[in-house]
């Protein structure tokens, strides 16, 4: 999975098409990932103790990876692509060959 946590991405398709965050947890063995104001469903919480309210809470689910794409330095979307600089393994975008 070329999406790791901490990267800047958009939705490129779905309900939230357009928007755009940042990756709070990444999930690579399910293929989803965790963005920030993104996928918002309201759960509805039981109180847990007798002097607890019932309450309707927002929860960020994960959505698939194929759904989203890397935004690199410039704000445009990209695809990734590896490059071995020495002996480490860097990631960049491919259109513009800017490093991630």
């Amino acid at each position: 999975m070329k999406i790791k946590k901490g990267d800047n991405v958009m939705v490129i398709s779905g309900k939230d098409r357009g928007k755009t965050g940042k990756v709070l947890r990444a999930y690579p063995s399910e293929s989803k990932v965790i963005v920030e104001g993104v996928n918002i469903l309201k759960k509805h919480q039981r109180p847990t103790k007798s002097n607890q309210r019932g309450q309707i809470v927002d929860k960020t689910m994960p959505i698939h990876v194929s759904k989203v794409m890397i935004i690199d330095g410039k704000g445009n979307r990209a695809r990734v692509g590896y490059r071995t600089v020495g002996d480490k393994k860097q990631r960049f975008a491919r259109t513009t060959g800017s490093e991630i």
